[in-house]
């Protein structure tokens, strides 16, 4: 049944063409991923049809009995209210009253906010924003409208609302960046692409594919277009001695091709890959400790960068993660212990907040702060030219920064970190608020990045796209190390809370631990000279990597050198798994030793 119908809907904000002639209807039982690019105009859309933001044009048809519920991206929030309070007062316009602050508080306790009697005006961002979560959820509506719902979740949390939305019986409209959310949930993908809406009949998976098969029409039918137009223009030109009345068609054929508005397609955004040398020293921390009272967070920890190193950083909101990526920049002292940072060690610092923007400044003027032009492997590049292949083209290179959206901002300040070529990348929630497509460019960036990549993050699909193991906070100020992906240690976390499965992995852990670990006589002088062969073979890549492109020209030196890359490339891997390997029994002959 058909519940709500948005028909030729236009939107303008100052000279930017946000919707243009959209229609869009919503039906019982849809759940509707909308994704684009930032500032394309998808919030806008979603206030649009909750009837907060009135349209250029169109019309909106909505049944007389179709309540919507919405939960924007930055909610607000009354003053001198606890949040049960909150979430129950946000419902009392619904017969639903009988038994909700009981659905409240298991809600609450799901995002993890058991303490119902705290003010709303004492929580943070993040916590603001799951106390307006929970009282969307808990709202009687047929249609519930959800902009970035997982921001601010942990990964539990993320797969509870998960589990949550896909048994939800009534029709939803959510944008979130989070691909397996959006596959995982959605039975619809809709697409906002400069103006249009385009409707998949598919989760996020089968919309990739449906969106290549429409991208390849479209591009065949434009080659196809602009062939014709070539020929109609040669006839044209022939002069008026060939536009008798017999070849009315050929020019009114012609003036409607030549009319046709065809839309150029987006390029991909790219990052050439810019970082400055890093030396053998990276960044070290030895036996850190930091506590705030009684609260430890970080317990005697100690752990060494490798070059090139991926690594995510996993646990509950607020166990430490920010505050160990703060040490490491030297925002926060620890309490005891050092952290040592090598001299040619630069940080690019990502951080959950953007840096204080000027909303007056213009956004190129943000970007030359930092470098008018920027040397790569290619050669130079200019400030303009780089917020091009981010997506800021033409005009709004010269808008204030105050004129652009919350994503649209913080890919800004992400340029701007790159461009300041670091060789260290620490990334605090990088997919919050930021585009599919930023984050596919910036996930292909990193696979060629030739520095370290420390990040946090709760969006499974990054850490799974980007990170090779994990340090995982575990409770008391512990930190674990877990050699895999995101994918791997979740179902090994899970595999260890099944009942049937805790007591022979106990024993098995148990037998292993009263066996003494130690190297043998050719480990051990492998562990020692490892690293220098790691290194070794990395300084040979660069050299063949400058070779490639001397040797452009001469095939059969060129495919030489590929194939000496190849066989470097496997050792390498082979190398730094073996490393990994040695560096884990290490750790384990230490702590056997320790007192």
């Amino acid at each position: 049944m058909n519940l709500l119908t948005v028909k030729n809907l236009s939107k303008t904000y100052t000279d930017k063409v946000l919707l243009q002639g959209v229609d869009f209807a919503i039906n019982e039982g849809e759940k509707i991923g909308m994704i684009g690019v930032n500032g394309t105009g998808k919030s806008t859309l979603l206030k649009i049809i909750a009837g907060l933001e009135e349209a250029d044009a169109g019309e909106i048809a909505k049944g007389n009995h179709v309540y919507i519920s919405y939960l924007p991206q930055n909610p607000e929030f009354p003053k001198d209210m606890s949040i049960l309070e909150y979430v129950i007062d946000q419902n009392r316009t619904h017969d639903k009253m009988r038994g909700i602050e009981g659905e409240a508080k298991n809600i609450l306790n799901r995002l993890g906010m058991p303490d119902y009697d705290v003010l709303l005006s004492t929580l943070s961002g993040g916590q603001k924003k799951k106390a307006a979560l929970a009282a969307t959820l808990l709202s009687d509506c047929e249609i519930l409208l959800l902009d970035e719902p997982t921001n601010h979740l942990d990964s539990e949390m993320t797969e509870w609302l998960e589990l949550y939305l896909r048994a939800y019986k009534k029709a939803l409209v959510m944008i979130t960046h989070d691909r397996y959310f959006l596959d995982l949930v959605c039975n619809k993908i809709a697409e906002i692409d400069r103006g249009d809406l385009f409707l998949y009949d598919a989760n996020y998976e089968g919309y990739l594919q449906l969106k290549e098969e429409r991208d390849n029409r479209e591009a065949a039918t434009q080659r196809k277009n602009a062939s014709i137009l070539r020929k109609e223009l040669a006839w044209m030109q022939r002069g008026a001695r060939a536009r008798s009345t017999k070849q009315k068609a050929h020019i009114q054929r012609y003036e409607e091709l030549a009319a046709q508005e065809y839309k150029e397609e987006i390029a991909d955004i790219e990052i050439q890959t810019l970082s400055s040398r890093l030396g053998k020293k990276t960044i070290e921390l030895d036996a850190i400790t930091k506590a705030y009272g009684t609260n430890t967070l970080i317990q005697d920890f100690t752990y060494v960068f490798l070059r090139n190193e991926r690594i995510g950083i996993l646990g509950p909101n607020g166990c430490g993660k920010s505050t160990l990526m703060k040490m490491i920049m030297g925002i926060l002292e620890p309490d005891t212990g050092r952290v040592s940072v090598g001299e040619t060690v630069k940080i690019g610092y990502f951080s959950q907040e953007n840096e204080q923007l000027n909303e007056s400044q213009k956004v190129i003027d943000y970007i030359r702060e930092t470098a008018e032009y920027l040397q790569t492997g290619d050669g130079s590049i200019s400030a303009a030219k780089m917020l091009e292949r981010f997506l800021f083209e033409g005009a709004i290179q010269y808008m204030p920064i105050g004129k652009l959206s919350g994503g649209e901002k913080r890919r800004l300040y992400l340029l701007k970190i790159l461009m300041d070529a670091p060789n260290v990348l620490l990334l605090d929630e990088p997919t919050n608020d930021l585009d599919i497509a930023t984050l596919r460019v910036l996930e292909d960036y990193l696979d060629s990045f030739p520095g370290i990549v420390i990040t946090i993050s709760h969006d499974r699909y990054f850490l799974d796209r980007v990170t090779r193991h994990m340090l995982t906070f575990e409770g008391d100020g512990k930190i674990g190390l877990f050699n895999g992906s995101y994918t791997d240690y979740y179902q090994k976390r899970k595999l260890e809370l099944t009942p049937e499965e805790v007591a022979p992995k106990s024993e098995k852990t148990q037998k292993v631990k009263t066996e003494r670990p130690k190297f043998s006589y050719q480990e051990q002088r492998e562990f020692e000279k490892i690293e220098e062969v790691i290194e070794e073979l990395e300084e040979k890549l660069n050299v063949l990597d400058l070779e490639t492109g001397r040797a452009s020209s001469d095939f059969v030196k060129l495919n030489a050198i590929m194939k000496e890359k190849e066989s470097l490339e496997a050792t390498l891997d082979e190398k730094m798994e073996r490393f990994l390997y040695l560096s884990e029994k290490a750790d384990q002959i230490r702590s056997f030793e320790e007192p």
